[in-house]
């Protein structure tokens, strides 16, 4: 996987897990951190605040080190670059109980000017005090702040399309959202430019692409397949396929294909940069990315996000129904949940309303102000698969969660299954094909997708279904976040 793509995908990693995980104890001290490391994190703020892409360079320079300073300077003003679109301004240092909390020296929470949202500065330093870690992530609201009070729908639906326009107008968010509670749209929005050659307005039917989020899509097929006793979640995957990479298959269960933690990477690999994209479009096609794969662990025993092994599921598919992956999908899921467009698109090819993908360029123009917006045409597949990159809008993507609440596309026992981590695979935050989570809201399922010109997610909570399709890098946090608020005020 190129840096760029590792990046994109640890970020929408980490929103989800900062936006959504378990409560933990904490406090906030509002002093800002002193010696050493607090200088550090005056030299971080101030390159943020700077909205200069050398002052990152700089800041890289002089105040990075380790593995984090080895990285490419472009995946640096990528995400500094973001940041500095948003400005942040320091709040506190966050302090956990013993046991709770990230992995870091010091978690520093700073407040968004644009969004007013709170991000964490996750960090870890070196001896000489060097940032050899900095993650970034949604942080919940410090205690000491007055609780936000209860909204009505008018409230909430003014709320929004302020919070929507201010985005838009600063070009951080491009795309469509929807809020609905038991099915019933409370909100909706199209905004921004679904293309930029020709200034065509985003509509709230245009087509977005999904990113991993089909991935779920591909575990509700496989839990279709339980349901009709043609195979078992415990299953080896060498019982349906042989030959496909190098790694023993026999080891390895569809149960742990579809919870991210069978040993296999990510076909996003060097092969991938050498291969043209046109010549990828069936499932089999994918197979000489994959082939010289072998398990980095004992499946079932670690998770680590794993694209070959969603592409293995979808192999799988094949070899139990005897039929084409796409035309599986379309049947089983999208005519069953009434998603009329919704589809993994041949991109070569004209598709009414498809959105195309845009990333900022984080190069020096005058004065260090950032670049160009730049399609994802060359960097993106040309048709989507088992482990991401199809197209859907909003609409279809509620219904969607209808269809599943319903019972339309899997027993209610067979989608338990989806929707509860795996803590015995070493799984607790994912089940199979669907993330799980707890927050305000109760317990949260659902899927991300990140790629460069892509950045969208649908949550499924206790009758609240969130949907955020955005064509642009880091367009969809903020949204999602705002929506989880917005929906817990509710009443």
């Amino acid at each position: 996987m190129t840096s760029r793509l590792l990046r994109a995908a640890l970020a929408l990693a980490l929103v989800v897990a900062a936006a959504t995980g378990h409560a933990q104890d904490f406090t906030d001290d509002r002093a800002f951190p002193d010696g050493a490391r607090g200088q550090r994190v005056r030299q971080l703020l101030d390159a943020i605040d700077s909205r200069q892409l050398d002052r990152v360079d700089a800041l890289v320079r002089d105040a990075f080190g380790g593995s984090l300073r080895a990285l490419p300077i472009a995946d640096h003003r990528e995400v500094l670059g973001a940041l500095q679109d948003e400005g942040l301004d320091f709040h506190s240092v966050r302090r956990y109980a013993a046991g709770s909390g990230p992995q870091a020296d010091l978690v520093v929470i700073a407040r968004s000017r644009l969004t007013e949202a709170f991000r964490a500065l996750v960090l870890r330093f070196d001896a000489e005090a060097r940032i050899t870690s900095l993650e970034v992530a949604p942080a919940r609201s410090p205690k000491d702040l007055p609780v936000a009070g209860p909204l009505d729908r008018a409230q909430a639906v003014a709320l929004l399309d302020a919070f929507v326009d201010k985005l838009t107008k600063a070009e951080v968010f491009s795309g469509t959202a929807l809020l609905a509670k038991d099915g019933q749209i409370v909100w909706e929005t199209a905004r921004g430019l679904a293309e930029r050659n020709h200034g065509v307005p985003m509509r709230i039917d245009s087509k977005l692409n999904l990113g991993s989020m089909n991935k779920m899509f591909t575990a509700v097929v496989i839990g279709q397949l339980v349901d009709e006793g043609r195979l078992r979640f415990d299953d080896p995957v060498s019982k349906y396929l042989q030959g496909w990479t190098k790694a023993d298959l026999s080891k390895v269960r569809i149960e742990h294909l579809l919870s991210h933690t069978s040993g296999l990477g990510s076909y996003f690999n060097r092969t991938w940069a050498r291969t043209a994209r046109q010549t990828l479009r069936r499932v089999g096609d994918y197979q000489p990315l994959v082939a010289e794969e072998t398990l980095a662990f004992e499946p079932g025993t670690r998770w680590q996000y794993s694209n070959t092994g969603f592409l293995l599921a979808g192999a799988v598919i094949e070899a139990v129904t005897g039929r084409d992956y796409f035309d599986v999908v379309r049947e089983r899921v999208y005519a069953r949940a009434g998603m009329r467009d919704s589809d993994c698109y041949d991109i070569d090819l004209a598709v009414p309303h498809l959105a195309t993908g845009y990333s900022r360029e984080r190069t020096l123009g005058p004065g260090g102000a950032p670049g160009r917006w730049r399609a994802n045409s060359f960097e993106h597949v040309i048709r989507g698969g088992p482990a991401g990159g199809g197209y859907s809008t909003a609409h279809d993507l509620l219904a969607f969660a209808e269809a599943l609440r319903a019972g339309k596309l899997v027993s209610t026992a067979t989608r338990e299954r989806l929707w509860s981590a795996r803590p015995e695979f070493a799984s607790p935050s994912y089940g199979f094909g669907f993330g799980v989570s707890q927050g305000p809201l109760g317990r949260v399922v659902g899927h991300t997708g990140g790629f460069p010109g892509i950045s969208s997610s649908l949550a499924i909570a206790d009758g609240w279904t969130l949907v955020v399709l955005t064509n642009t890098d880091d367009g969809m946090a903020p949204v999602d976040q705002k929506l989880r608020e917005v929906a817990a005020r509710l009443h």
